[in-house]
């Protein structure tokens, strides 16, 4: 399966963010989306999640033909979690699975994913306003893996958190990306180089996908920084 993008174009009033992106991310891959602060990372996921409207080009999935993308093959995490506070983590799960436990794959129990993201019994009956900003993070992250979506988006999901959440959380993508087409947008090189199949850096609105190998080169890595400076 892929996640293709043919000559998307999006741009703010005169500002071009978007100038043609061409692209073909595979299922069984995670990508790093690289790029400096307002390069259009975020931009481009929305694009491909329809929260907006792009301005030319294409996308859609090729899987033993190509077909379009519908809301349920499309998960979403941002790096700012968005979860019910009023809930308990324990029934923000439950409501989950119940509306979707019809197109849920190998349904578990609910102690068995709160063991699987680490959050304790306890925890699970707090309020999720309580929780920390790792913990919502990873209840965010779980509901997209049960709900098991061909292509995840995760715009900067681990930018915030502390060493030990940000462990678990690369350890559970890589569990994971055989099932789907993962995109990890981050500004850090260092966390792209660490967690990531492909690199692919976005400047000046367009994507390019770079050698990694070349990463370990100081002044091929050196030419990339110095690119994304002109930005």
């Amino acid at each position: 399966m892929e996640l293709v993008i043919e000559n998307l174009k999006k741009k703010f009033d005169k500002k071009e963010v978007l100038k043609g992106i061409n692209f073909t991310f595979e299922k069984g891959k995670i990508y790093g989306l690289l790029g400096r602060n307002g390069a259009g990372k975020t931009t481009l996921f929305n694009c491909i999640n329809e929260d907006l409207e792009i301005d030319d080009g294409s996308f859609y999935l090729n899987d033993n033909g190509k077909r379009e993308i519908k809301a349920e093959d499309i998960g979403y995490v941002v790096s700012t979690p968005n979860v019910p506070e009023f809930l308990t983590g324990r029934e923000f799960l439950k409501f989950f699975i119940d509306i979707n436990k019809e197109r849920i794959n190998d349904l578990k129990t609910i102690d068995e994913y709160l063991d699987y993201i680490k959050i304790d019994k306890e925890d699970s009956k707090k309020l999720l306003k309580d929780y920390s900003h790792g913990m919502k993070n990873k209840m965010q992250m779980l509901i997209n893996i049960i709900s098991r979506p061909n292509i995840l988006l995760l715009d900067e999901p681990l930018t915030s958190l502390d060493v030990v959440v940000a462990e678990e959380m690369k350890d559970m993508l890589k569990k994971i990306k055989k099932d789907h087409i993962i995109i990890f947008s981050t500004h850090i090189m260092e966390l792209a180089l660490d967690l990531c199949d492909e690199i692919v850096i976005l400047n000046k609105g367009v994507l390019e996908k770079i050698d990694k190998e070349n990463l370990d080169n100081e002044h091929y890595k050196n030419k990339i920084i110095d690119a994304l400076k002109e930005e």
